[in-house]
């Protein structure tokens, strides 16, 4: 697996299913408590069956191959000056 995806959040935390949804992995909250109750869902290399855990910055999510890493703060932009 390569390398997981940054994802930014505000907080200091985010429920998992506002994270799945905000990273892209899964379309709307529906989705994300199917995945969630069905145990496809890992936080820190542990499955996670609550919809609203709090994951915190530092934690890396992992659903269907697909790795993130939740940061916080805004996301850096590349200006070409």
């Amino acid at each position: 697996m390569s390398s997981p995806e940054p994802v930014h959040i505000r907080d200091e935390s985010i429920r998992l299913g506002q994270l799945l949804k905000l990273a892209g992995l899964v379309e709307d909250g529906a989705t994300a408590r199917e995945v969630i109750a069905a145990g496809e869902v890992s936080v820190d290399g542990e499955v996670e069956s609550r919809r609203g855990a709090q994951i915190r910055a530092g934690s890396i999510v992992e659903l269907a191959g697909q790795a993130i890493e939740v940061v916080t703060g805004e996301p850096e932009i590349d200006v070409p000056w």
